[in-house]
């Protein structure tokens, strides 16, 4: 892969995000950025998935994580669910890397290091009926139970004008200022292994919780343009009516001090994620979620 040089050009400082942008993602849990990819840029992506959609990869994982989302022409018309493109696929990766994306992150978090934690490429089908179009409110957090980091975040990034017919990503506005109540081990799994009543009960009864009213926002994204929310903040989306599919990458970002913790369940087992059997280890042997081969740096102030 490309090694990166962690310097912007005065045009992309300029797409930093301001002081008052700051300070509306400490207050809502999200933030729509400025145009920080170029047209080119996302038409590349679009190209790229279609590649990668196609069989293309420039490596593949050593070891099949437990818990994989990797589609396949085999699971059909469902919504498609596609991990560490950031890894097998450099095209994707090329973009996916780019500085000015971690610099806005790293604003955002107040860090002064940015790595990819994951990248998720998706394809929401243009079929309203799917029950796979559903995505349920959620918040990432909660399978990043392994983590010890609370600044990680998620940067949504369309490959194209993204509106609600589309079923855009949603957000719980300010959800990620809750205190929880109620908290059920089944929270570690990911969403599509969680019952979606449940989770849609778990949100009302914090909302409750927190004498507070829910309230969704749906995100109108420009191309080129990404959304980035905190990983305390609930969010989901809805079915795609648009009559086209939905392209996006769903880019998981961690800051420099995160690191594997011991998190223990219920049941006396021990909250794993992916990374687990691929990532190397720390000189304490546990898994390293600062391994540049699977979670690369994309900034350092």
């Amino acid at each position: 892969m490309t090694l990166l040089t962690f310097t912007l050009t005065e045009a992309e400082l300029a797409l930093l995000p301001s002081d008052e942008d700051v300070a509306f993602y400490n207050e809502h849990g999200w933030y729509l950025s400025k145009k920080l990819l170029t047209d080119a840029e996302v038409d590349e992506l679009v190209a790229a998935s279609e590649r990668y959609y196609a069989g293309e990869r420039d490596r593949l994982l050593p070891v099949r994580p437990p818990k994989l989302a990797y589609w396949e022409p085999s699971h059909g018309d469902v919504q498609r669910h596609n991990d560490y493109v950031h890894y097998e696929h450099d095209g994707l990766a090329a973009i996916l890397r780019k500085p000015l994306i971690g610099a806005v992150a790293a604003k955002l978090a107040g860090a002064t290091e940015i790595r990819i934690f994951q990248s998720t490429l998706i394809m929401k089908p243009p079929i309203g009926g799917e029950p796979s179009n559903i995505v349920p409110w959620h918040f990432d957090k909660h399978y990043w139970s392994s983590s010890s980091s609370d600044r990680m975040l998620t940067a949504f990034i369309p490959f194209h004008d993204c509106t609600e017919d589309m079923g855009t990503i949603t957000m719980v506005d300010g959800s990620h200022l809750w205190k929880e109540t109620g908290h059920r081990d089944s929270v570690v799994k990911h969403f599509a292994e969680r019952d979606r009543s449940e989770l849609e009960d778990m949100l009302t009864e914090n909302a409750e919780y927190n004498n507070t009213v829910v309230t969704k926002i749906p995100v109108t994204i420009p191309k080129g343009h990404m959304n980035f929310h905190h990983c305390k903040t609930y969010h989901g989306s809805g079915a795609n009516v648009s009559g086209r599919p939905r392209r996006a990458v769903s880019l998981h970002l961690q800051d420099g001090d995160n690191a594997n913790r011991r998190f223990e369940l219920s049941d006396g087992s021990i909250a794993q994620y992916n990374h687990d059997v691929l990532v190397r280890r720390t000189a304490d042997g546990r898994p390293d979620y600062g391994d540049p081969e699977f979670c690369p740096p994309i900034w350092k102030a």
